[in-house]
């Protein structure tokens, strides 16, 4: 029969990867990942939109225009009206050169002077003033925004922290919460890096991946508790082995799963937002698309492993843990003493081995057909009469 591929161990959950053994890699990998993240909060910080800073916003047809040229209409427009400590904070263009449109922020002005630069932008540019908008956003409203966030987000994690802590136990449910706080923390920080405008959206955005995030942590952590329970009545594997075969076993779910639900999102990123320059779909697709992204890893590489580490700590698990291993030395040794010979594993042991073949069981010999029924030869060739 043909040796078969990874992919159909992978499937059957029967891989054998040794990620919980490989866990302070996958400690040292996210540790890195928020290092990076945050000193990207520090240096670089984040480009909040408008509905957080306050200001004005003009939007210009692009008819051909370029950026710069209308970025100096607005400057030009801003002089206009004497507006102390006013100037152009961002621009960008959204959709193509023909039938898109440049969008250029500034500081908040009255409605009266944003009517006076508009005016200029259009006497500039040559364009007509009824195509020119120009909108004011108070910083209030983002502040508003931003403050009810943060209290969802605690009322979110609360009540997940509590469910987890019904439903599994509390070492579950710290472990889950903290592959959350690593998954935003290392989606903000690829936010950060790539100098996204924050939006709304992006906040709208980051509360969705939270709960898809859960999802993935508890569909693994079900499987864990399976794997384990009443794991300590027998001296077959350690907590970390049968955490270990959880995550082999709901691998290809998790990333099957993962991988549907991002080539929509994929298709929102990169085509709305890529191809017909929809700014908002922009703001909404990047956050999904990393956080969904990083929820694997969260899920898979961390949130197991810090269940295990903890666990580890438990005095239950440290002594049947430790009898596990002993057990194994005791059987090594002996098997070196009877000069390689595998040791004799009882009945109990072997149903605890699940599929593992019965090793060292002593054969039994029949003994030669004889001639009676008393186990004595008889005469050979005669009859009885």
């Amino acid at each position: 029969m043909a040796k078969e591929g990874l992919a159909s161990r992978l499937y059957r959950g029967d891989a054998g990867l040794n990620i919980i053994g490989r866990r302070k890699m996958w400690f040292t990998v996210a540790l890195i990942g928020v290092l990076i993240a945050l000193g990207s909060f520090a240096l670089r910080g984040f480009t909040l939109g408008i509905e957080f800073t306050g200001g004005t916003e003009f939007t210009v047809p692009a008819a051909g225009r370029t950026i710069d040229q209308v970025s100096d209409a607005v400057t030009k427009g801003i002089e206009a009206v004497n507006e102390e400590g006013v100037k152009v904070e961002s621009a960008q263009q959204v959709g193509d050169d023909t039938t898109g449109q440049i969008l250029v922020k500034t500081g908040e002005v009255t409605p009266e002077d944003s009517i006076t630069i508009k005016n200029s932008i259009a006497e500039t540019l040559s364009a007509d003033p009824a195509t020119i908008s120009g909108s004011n956003v108070s910083g209030a409203w983002g502040a508003s925004v931003t403050e009810r966030a943060i209290l969802a987000l605690l009322v979110f994690v609360a009540v997940v922290s509590l469910y987890l802590v019904i439903r599994f136990e509390w070492r579950m449910a710290v472990a889950a919460v903290v592959s959350l706080l690593l998954d935003l923390i290392l989606t903000a920080g690829v936010y950060s890096i790539v100098g996204f405008e924050v939006s709304p959206s992006t906040v709208i955005g980051f509360l969705t991946i939270l709960g898809y995030a859960l999802y993935d942590v508890v569909v693994v952590f079900d499987k864990v508790q399976e794997n384990t329970r009443g794991i300590t009545s027998g001296s077959g594997q350690t907590y970390a082995e049968a955490a270990n075969l959880a995550i082999n076993q709901t691998l290809m779910r998790s990333i099957n799963t993962s991988l549907v639900a991002l080539l929509p999102v994929g298709g929102l990123l990169f085509i709305g937002a890529g191809v017909f320059g929809a700014r908002t779909l922009e703001d909404l697709g990047l956050v999904l698309f990393v956080g969904m992204a990083l929820a694997i890893y969260s899920s898979l590489f961390f949130a197991t492993p810090v269940l295990v580490a903890l666990k580890d700590y438990e005095p239950r698990i440290r002594v049947h843990n430790q009898r596990v291993l002993a057990r194994r030395q005791s059987l090594a040794n002996r098997a070196a003493e009877t000069g390689g010979a595998e040791p004799v594993i009882s009945d109990s042991d072997h149903a605890l081995a699940g599929s593992t073949p019965r090793v060292g069981a002593r054969p039994t010999t029949k003994r030669p057909a004889t001639g009676n029924r008393g186990g004595r030869p008889g005469p050979t060739g005669t009859k009885r009469r």
